[in-house]
């Protein structure tokens, strides 16, 4: 039987911006703790993304003092650091859009919209998605129990390492430079002696005590082929990923999953070097 684990372990606090590589966190009904929690919205409350503004980046942030505290520091490019505080439960909310999913949401305040705006060069602000705030899963198909934070759709989004080396095979033989795992913005990332994309036949698995169900393949947008490290937007991998991986009228790699919930104490902890036992 192959021996799988979980190598790595990423949050993305703020929606598009940088992620932090962790080597553990607590799982929350809306997915990881912490993770995309925090939006930058246009002034209609249109969500942003790389997709727009792959400057965003650039925008690195990190935990303060502890993930339980939902507190982070922010920094970028000829930018001073700006620590952010959830805002409190009483402020006034802002209504948001996150792929047609409207929502309850709490502002940051001024200064961080004055920040976020200077460095994007565009009127923005930051908000918060606190625990009364409720976003379905999956646009609500899933039904009114299962929630999602920012994130575009789901949770969870999994990846292996052998589907991301299968990749960079494909991309070597075009003499084109390597991708790094950081494009594609997973959550959770499986090693093992596997072939490339088995996650496609996965339908439950089982990560340290933590039973997980695969809701979908995940389509890929054009996030990919933003540089994580400088921003820069190019062709790949996308193009290489549709000579293989196209079908539907989309590109698929990753498979986005949702936690198997019985009740609170159900929701665990999760380490890298986790043991990973696919169920189904």
């Amino acid at each position: 039987m192959t021996f799988l684990t979980l190598s790595k372990l990423f949050i993305y606090p703020i929606k598009s911006a940088a992620g932090i590589q962790v080597s553990s966190a607590q799982l929350t009904a809306r997915g990881l703790e912490l993770d995309r929690r925090y939006m930058l919205v246009s002034p209609d409350g249109h969500f942003m993304s790389q997709r727009r503004f792959p400057k965003m980046t650039l925008i690195q942030t990190a935990v303060l003092d502890s993930a339980a505290s939902l507190s982070v520091v922010v920094t970028a490019p000829e930018m001073t650091a700006l620590t952010i505080v959830p805002p409190a439960d009483s402020d006034e909310p802002v209504e948001v859009d996150v792929w047609g999913d409207r929502t309850f949401a709490l502002s940051c305040g001024p200064a961080a919209a004055a920040w976020f705006s200077q460095f994007l060069s565009t009127p923005c602000q930051l908000v918060y998605m606190p625990e009364t705030s409720h976003r379905p899963t999956d646009h609500g198909k899933l039904g009114p129990g299962e929630i999602v934070s920012f994130a575009d759709a789901y949770p969870y989004l999994l990846l292996s390492e052998a589907s991301l080396a299968g990749l960079n095979q494909k991309l070597a033989a075009k003499q084109v430079s390597p991708v790094a795992m950081s494009r594609f913005r997973p959550n959770l990332v499986i090693a093992g002696e596997l072939e490339p994309h088995a996650e496609d036949t996965w339908q439950r698995l089982q990560i340290g005590e933590v039973n997980f169900k695969v809701a979908k393949a995940c389509a890929r947008c054009s996030i990919p082929n933003v540089n994580q490290e400088t921003g820069d937007r190019t062709k790949e991998p996308s193009r290489t990923l549709a000579s293989y991986r196209a079908w539907n009228k989309e590109i698929w790699f990753g498979q986005n999953l949702i936690q198997e919930i019985s009740d609170a104490s159900s929701l665990g902890m999760l380490k890298v070097g986790d043991r990973v036992e696919v169920l189904m």
